[in-house]
């Protein structure tokens, strides 16, 4: 039996920069040390279906969920930026209490938004942003009458 979603996985060219963001900007806390594997790991390789992988990875707490943020050294990432129609995991969403008052503070940090907030037919309001390496992050405040689904 399921009993819930314990984290969502990312990439990153910048391990520290993500760190920075996920715990600055956007509140988390970080709450494992940063690991690392070397090449020459079979169980990663394994697991990850690469080859001579070698990677730096922390877990940070978001909310009710965790991140588990990765840097790999081996082998070479591509850049790829994700579109909100490909195929896979299209964005993060964070649930927020205000979101013009954290709209306004992460686009004064710095973040990158499609748009001011809007609201859906419902009264939820939400919006798409990105972090540093380009993930699409939504914000959305969801008040008690509207019909999407709360945690």
């Amino acid at each position: 039996m399921f009993t819930g979603l314990h984290h969502a996985a990312l990439s990153t060219p910048d391990l520290e920069r993500s760190l920075s963001f996920y715990c600055g900007a956007l509140g988390g806390k970080q709450v494992s040390e940063v690991y690392s594997w070397e090449t020459g790991n079979e169980t990663a390789d394994r697991m990850t279906r690469l080859k001579d992988s070698a990677a730096r990875y922390a877990f940070v707490n978001v909310g009710n969920v965790f991140l588990e943020i990765f840097e790999f050294s081996s082998p070479t990432p591509a850049d790829q930026s994700h579109r909100a129609c490909d195929y896979g995991l299209v964005h993060l969403c964070f649930v927020v209490d205000d979101i013009h008052e954290e709209y306004a503070r992460l686009k004064a940090a710095g973040m990158a938004f499609n748009g001011s907030p809007v609201e859906f037919e419902d009264g939820s309001i939400f919006t798409y942003g990105r972090d540093p390496d380009g993930n699409i992050i939504e914000l959305i405040e969801i008040p008690p009458s509207a019909s999407t689904p709360k945690l």
